[in-house]
Order: C-alpha cells, then structure tokens, then sequence
C-alpha cells in the first residue's frame, strides 16, 4: 500500500500542522478548508513555523521555500481527489466530521485512506458514513503537530490490520512515535490528561495554589516542557469542555467537566484565540 500524497481537510492551526508535518518530509500536501481564504491562512501558519525555526538557525529560507511549494491550497474537495491518505481535522462534532467524510467517499478513488484526526470520538462510529471497504482509522495527533512526535493510531470495528499498519509505518517514517490505541472514548492520552487536568482544576477551585504556581509545579516539579494551565489556554477551553463532557458521558463522575473551565467558555474567555484565559495575550 503506497502513500504518495496526502490530504488534509481542514485549515485550522491542526490541520495546517499535520500538512506541514509531511511537507517537511517531502510529500505534496493538498490542504482544503471551506474557504478558499481558510485554506491560505492555514498556509500562512505554516509559514509563520517555518520562519521561527529560520530565525533559530534550524531552517534557510531556501529550504522553506521548498517545503512551502509542496502545499496545494483548495476550497474544493475534489482536489483531494488523488490523494491516497486524508487525514480529517474540522470540528471536533462527529455530525461534521461524518458529513464530511461521506463527501469525500464520493469524490475520491477506492483505495484512499480516511484519517479522522479527533480527541475522543469513536473511529467506528465516524466510519459508518462511508462504504464498506474504504480503509478507515482514526490519528490523534497532539498539539502543535509540527513538534510533538506522538501520534495516537486508532482502529475501529472496520479498520483492516494493512490500513492501520500502513498508516502506522508512514508516521514512524516522518519522525513520529505512533502508539496503537483500541476505539474507545477518550483513546489513551485523553484518559490520562484529562484525569490529570482535573485535579490541577480543583486546585484553583478550592483555592490551594494559583495557575501560575501549578505552572510551576509542573515545570520544575514534573519537568513538563509547559505548565498545564498555559497548555490548556493553547489548547483552548471551548475544546477543552467539549471532550470533557464527551469522557464523563461515557465514564462518568471522575471527567465531570471543570467548573473553572466552564466559567472561562461562558464568558467568551477561551484562552490564547480570545486574547485571555489564566494568562492575558498580545494577539500581534
């Protein structure tokens, strides 16, 4: 099973991430979203990571350039005609992702391979839109794509062994660190992550420690490369409430959503994309 070109439906900071992850690998991408304007600004975030990784001295203009040309931008599906893999990055709804997904089913050839890039939505739920055969899994890749090398590699009910180890092998060939995870909500990192930021949440509930010192306790203390209260407001606390909710549906009482986490989404404070979450951000 030969993987040449890849897909990516969905232009967000994930979506444009993934792309770039196998642009910096030497694979044409074709990265669609909506609009065709969603489409280049998700070009323009890659972009702006490679100019970083320039003025660090990891990167020549030259070499950005080069793997700035293997990116197609599209607002039309029917690009993503000839790609052998799609990976799925919209919204975390599984309504969207499986409207979506019978589009693409439509369009492009027999033996592409869906990807759905999701937190916690079942694999074999999102493969029931498509027909019987197309090979179909779930990659949970973790935020910012483009440096974390952990990758979920999620097979449902309909995922055939070749599917999952073809996509397996393609990730260890870019550089990352592909785990295989059975289709259960939540998949592994989730579970663990959201346990874990639940108590760092009651912490600030009860008024132990303050974010920024639980940042601390991270750092120094776990020697995380970024203290959980800055991740989250990366991460954003819309999302943050919806996988929670998603989890404690499925487990209950120990992923009840975060009242902190509730509060900031119900005053529109969703972290670094509102300009304010525990910390305050210069949108420039």
């Amino acid at each position: 099973m030969q993987i040449k070109k890849i897909g990516v439906i969905g232009a967000g900071m994930m979506g444009a991430e993934i792309a770039l992850c196998f642009e910096m690998a030497g694979y044409q991408t074709v990265l669609a979203d909506i609009k065709l304007e969603y489409a280049e600004n998700g070009k323009k975030k890659q972009e702006a990571i490679l100019n970083k990784r320039i003025a660090k001295g990891k990167l020549s203009q030259d070499e950005a350039a080069e793997i700035l040309s293997r990116v197609t931008v599209t607002e039309d599906n029917h690009d993503l005609a000839d790609c052998d893999l799609i990976f799925e990055a919209v919204l975390e709804n599984a309504d969207i992702k499986m409207a979506v997904f019978k589009e693409l089913d439509k369009i492009c050839k027999p033996e592409t391979i869906f990807a759905s890039n999701t937190s916690a939505i079942s694999i074999t739920k999102l493969a029931s839109s498509v027909k019987k055969g197309r090979g179909f899994l779930g990659t949970h890749f973790n935020s910012p794509a483009s440096v974390m090398k952990l990758v979920e590699v999620i097979s449902g009910n309909q995922t055939a062994k070749e599917t999952a180890d073809a996509v397996y092998a393609l990730l260890a060939s870019i550089g990352k660190e592909p785990v295989r995870v059975k289709d259960v909500v939540g998949f592994a990192l989730n579970r663990m992550f959201h346990i874990f930021y639940g108590e760092a949440m009651r912490l600030v509930e009860e008024g132990v420690c303050t974010p920024e010192d639980i940042d601390k306790c991270c750092v120094y203390g776990l020697g995380h490369p970024v203290g959980i209260c800055k991740l989250l407001d990366q991460l954003g606390h819309d999302l943050n409430i919806s996988v929670d909710q998603i989890l404690f549906d499925a487990y209950g009482e120990r992923f009840r959503p975060s009242p902190v986490l509730q509060r900031f989404v119900d005053s529109g404070t969703l972290g670094r994309k509102s300009g304010r979450g525990f910390y305050e951000y210069d949108q420039k």
